[in-house]
């Protein structure tokens, strides 16, 4: 039988590993994987580099929606540079458009290594056999439908952040209301771009303990 997905434990906490940053609204330090880095580009413009190689000096914000908000209306971004950076209006429109973005394309590879399986019955048949590792449900899914499949993951991260539609054209299917990932790498890549997405949409359960655990 497979291991269970709450076994996988012991390791520290990615954030005690993780190297970390201070964001130049808040003034927190920060482990890296809950920031978003932002560089001048040749325009002079604030440009997201949410893969974090883009040449330049970094400047980093906390990622959530009112912190890149408060980074724009404050020109935070030119204090940082110590010079004159533009910043878009809907900054965080667009931080929140490449994440769900980033989400999408690691569930993409997920379903190719065969770590994702989506419809309800290939749902209900993973955690009868305890292969989830993180269950997926649609935002705009049915609640009545979300609610039975979550209550039998009840130790597990149940993430909501992504609708139908994404969902489907992630998995390769229409209009997934219910997902589930398996243990692995991407798994563990995927929970922490959702952890950044949940900063601009609806939180998700339990995530930081989870990506601990899967690590």
């Amino acid at each position: 039988m497979p291991t269970p997905a709450r076994a996988l434990t012991s390791p520290p906490r990615p954030d005690r590993l993780a190297p970390e940053r201070r964001c130049i609204v808040s003034g927190d330090l920060e482990c890296k994987e809950g920031l978003v880095r932002f560089v001048v580009g040749p325009d002079g413009q604030a440009v997201p580099d949410l893969a974090g190689r883009l040449p330049g000096r970094g400047m980093w914000v906390g990622a959530r929606r009112e912190l890149i908000e408060q980074a724009v209306r404050r020109k935070a971004f030119s204090k940082a540079a110590k010079a004159p950076v533009a910043a878009a209006a809907d900054l965080a429109d667009q931080v929140e458009r490449l994440l769900a973005g980033r989400c999408a394309d690691v569930l993409g590879l997920c379903k190719r290594a065969g770590l994702a399986v989506a419809g309800h019955d290939k749902v209900s048949e993973w955690l009868d056999f305890r292969k989830v590792a993180v269950l997926l449900q649609a935002s705009d899914g049915s609640p009545q439908g979300r609610n039975k499949l979550a209550a039998r993951a009840a130790s597990l991260p149940v993430v909501t952040i992504l609708t139908r539609e994404e969902l489907g054209l992630a998995l390769g299917r229409e209009n997934v209301v219910h997902a589930a990932l398996s243990p692995g790498g991407l798994t563990i890549s995927f929970l922490v771009e959702a952890q950044r997405l949940s900063g601009f949409r609806s939180p998700i359960s339990s995530l930081g303990a989870s990506v601990a655990e899967l690590a």
